[in-house]
């Protein structure tokens, strides 16, 4: 924990401005360290906003193309089926 001298106005100041720019590293440093432009709402909330309204876009995307694949099995597990019921149908004959 770091000593402050509250009757000396230049080591206050001093204390101040290390404080900010230990907060604005800290920031950088967090920034860097994730690869994301965006970390929190406090950076960019609109562009927070914009990206989460997105990537649930992709979510519905990506379900509704999974829906697509079952329905596509489906079809092609009653093709085949179908296909077994005419070739019994065809011996019968």
């Amino acid at each position: 924990m770091a000593t402050v001298i509250a009757h000396n106005l230049s080591a206050t100041n001093a204390f101040n401005k290390l404080t900010v720019n230990n907060s604005g590293t800290s920031k950088a440093m967090e920034k860097l360290s994730s690869g994301y432009r965006i970390n929190r709402a406090g950076d960019d909330a609109a562009g927070l906003a914009i990206s989460e309204k997105m990537r649930s876009q992709v979510k519905g995307l990506n379900q509704a193309s999974r829906n697509a694949q079952d329905g596509v099995s489906l079809i092609q597990t009653a093709e085949g089926a179908l296909g077994e019921v005419h070739n019994m149908l065809g011996r019968m004959k």
